[in-house]
């Protein structure tokens, strides 16, 4: 299952940029507004002169430790936007959609600085640049601290879609071979989960759009349609038509879904 095509590069790019442009102008807002935080909204937004530069600089920030400090981090997140411009209209992409599905979030500037499912998402991004490069001791040790981090375990090779919302992040689980579409959206404690040792393709295939609520376990080489919604607490062990919603343990079709569930995060079950 591959992922859906991405928008011309022209609109990419337009994209970022409307996105980068709004984000300079909340930081200097905030700054203006809690001016105790200037510095640090001057050093994480305002001094950069693109959001490639600034994303670089946030997951830095973020991921220094002991082994790789602030400036290496910063070097190898740089080296990945540069040799994969995507992961940058990802990035944007993605805190639009956070913007837009999350009601507790006011700004772009809230998932850019604080939301620990953006900061794991877009780790997981590098990560799997440098997965793809061969260099897969570095990506094992940026999945192990993101892992401590931001309480998300996203294998290094995962393909992940844009336009995600990984909502609170805690305990969310992405195997080796689980494929996540665009637009999708997932909560906390999800679990897209293999089933026994053998090396193959055993993790999920998610399609575009798919909302995935919290608690859900998605485990085995099965497909989830386009469109369809998977109820908080569910054990998802059989592929599910596009456009179905599920529940239960096992999950079973319960009926079908809300237009665009990942973007209106309507969880309610029908009657």
């Amino acid at each position: 299952m591959s992922l859906s095509e991405s928008e011309s590069p022209i609109a990419a790019r337009s994209g970022v940029e409307s996105a980068w442009a709004r984000l300079r102008v909340e930081a200097a807002a905030a700054a203006a507004e809690e001016p105790i935080l200037a510095s640090f909204l001057n050093a994480a937004v305002l001094r950069h002169d693109h959001f490639a530069h600034a994303l670089a600089y946030r997951l830095a920030s973020k991921l220094a430790d002991a082994q790789l400090d602030m400036m290496l981090a910063r070097d190898v997140a740089e080296a990945a936007l540069e040799g994969d411009t995507k992961i940058v209209e990802q990035a944007a992409a993605d805190m639009m959609a956070v913007e837009e599905r999350d009601p507790a979030c006011r700004s772009f500037l809230q998932p850019f600085l604080y939301f620990k499912g953006y900061h794991a998402l877009q780790a997981h991004r590098v990560a799997h640049w440098l997965w793809g490069e061969g260099r897969e001791t570095l990506a094992f040790h940026l999945q192990s601290r993101v892992s401590e981090r931001f309480g998300v375990d996203a294998h290094p090779a995962a393909r992940i879609g844009q336009g995600v919302m990984i909502d609170h992040a805690t305990s969310v689980v992405i195997g080796e071979t689980a494929v996540i579409g665009d637009d999708c959206s997932l909560l906390h404690e999800v679990t897209l989960g293999g089933t026994g040792a053998a090396h193959e393709d055993r993790h999920p295939k998610v399609g575009r759009g798919v909302l995935i609520g919290a608690g859900a376990k998605v485990l085995g080489n099965i497909e989830i349609g386009d469109g369809a919604r998977i109820a908080a607490g569910s054990v998802v062990l059989k592929p599910i038509p596009a456009g179905c919603t599920v529940a239960g343990v096992p999950a079973k079709i319960v009926g079908d879904c809300c237009p665009q569930p990942a973007r209106s995060m309507d969880q309610r079950l029908p009657d």
